[in-house]
Order: structure tokens, then sequence, then C-alpha cells
């Protein structure tokens, strides 16, 4: 049974910044590339970055590009999200998804098998 938990998340002020962590159960975390979305209150989940099994390919979202880095440490089972720069519209809950190894669109949310409970993130304008 695969099991991701995130963390990380908390209340910041526009302009400031948080890091995520999606901790992953499993030995076999390393070879699946790991994904963030965000779901806002009224709004449907959304793709924002993601990492391939390696961390030698990263995707982004037009929206966090130049704001967000992805990364992972495959020794801790662990994918990272930094965020700087927030802005009040990236409030949302933030999930972390493993991605079947079938269908190459990262951002599509029907390609991902496993996901976490969420971590809120709220950005105080």
């Amino acid at each position: 049974q695969v099991q991701l938990v995130e963390s990380g998340g908390g209340l910041v002020q526009a302009g400031g910044s948080l890091r995520l962590s999606c901790a992953a159960s499993g030995r076999t975390f390393s070879s699946y590339t790991i994904g963030w979305f965000r779901q806002a209150p009224g709004k449907e989940r959304e793709a924002v970055a993601a990492i391939s099994s390696s961390g030698g390919r990263t995707y982004y979202a037009d929206s966090v590009k130049g704001r967000f880095t992805i990364s992972r440490d495959n020794y801790k089972n662990t994918v990272f999200l930094q965020m700087n720069s927030l802005k009040h519209e990236d409030t949302a809950v933030y999930y972390c998804a493993r991605k079947t190894p079938y269908g190459s669109n990262w951002s599509d949310l029907r390609a991902y098998d496993y996901w976490g409970q969420g971590t809120q993130v709220t950005v105080s304008s």
C-alpha cells in the first residue's frame, strides 16, 4: 500500500515563502514521477508541478513558473515544493500524487493513482 503525506502548509503573507513536503511509503518511490496539485474553494483541482523519477525533468504550470521549485530526495522518499513570492491566488489545498507509468501528460489528474490527504496553504493579501 502506497501512502503519501503532505506537510508544510500554513498561513503566510503575500510575498512570503513556504516549503511543502510529500513523504511517501514504499520502496519503489524512486521509480515514479510525482506531481503537486492544488484545489481552491469552488474550483477544480489543477496541476502545479511535477518531477520525474530521477529528478532530471521538472514541469510547471505557467501560473507558478519562476516562483515555485519542485525537487526530490529519493533516499528520503520525499518530494518538496518550494513556493516563493506567494500570491493570494495561490491559496488552496495542495496535494501530492504518484503518476502511473501510463500516459505522458504530467498535468492530467487521471494519470495519477495515489494521492495524499492535502495540506492547506493560505496567503493573506
